[in-house]
Parts: C-alpha cells; structure tokens; sequence
C-alpha cells in the first residue's frame, strides 16, 4: 500500500514503515504528524484513489524520528574583472518522520 502526498510544496511517494526527510518543524522526537493533504490512495492490488485534488477522508499518519541536517550546498559569487569573489555555504535543516498508518 502506499500513497502519494503533498507537503511543503513537494509531493511524496510513501509506504507504510519508510521513513522521510520534510522541511524542518518544531517538533521533538516521539510526536505524530497527521498528513491530510493526499493526493492519491493505492491498496498495492491495483486499485487506485486518484483525488481532485485531494483525496476525501484519506490521511496519513507519521512519527517524528529526530531533526537532522542536509548536505552542504556551496553557494560562489563570481564577478569578472571586479577582483570579487565571494564563497559562502548553506546546510538545510529536515524533520526525519517514519510513516505509521496510510488510511483511505
């Protein structure tokens, strides 16, 4: 079984037991995460809920594993002939969940 949601303006394939790195939210480990927005419901037997847009009383439900930071991005400015030249970093910080429960 396995659903497709929508959250923080990406969309996610899940399946029961996976677990998922979200944008960062203020939760500590142990908590739930409801997910309502769900976009499509499949029972892994090749019966398909498509919604429009979403799914009708369809949720998934999630576990907070911890926070963890992404990879380092490089971020270099460069401008010809100025003599500038500029180097700076950028590390991401996710919620890393673990779905529990797709229901619908």
């Amino acid at each position: 079984m396995y659903a497709i949601i929508a959250d923080g303006g990406r969309q996610y394939k899940v399946e029961e037991g996976q677990e998922l790195a979200i944008d960062f939210r203020e939760l500590s480990a142990g908590e739930k995460v409801t997910f309502d927005r769900v976009l499509a419901v499949s029972d892994g037997q090749g019966d398909l809920k498509l919604g429009a847009p979403t799914v009708a009383g369809a949720s998934v439900e999630a576990e907070v594993v911890g926070s963890e930071k992404g990879e380092k991005l490089v971020v270099q400015k460069f401008r010809r002939r100025k003599n500038s030249r500029r180097k700076t970093g950028h590390r991401s910080i996710y919620t890393r969940v673990k779905i529990a429960k797709i229901s619908g």
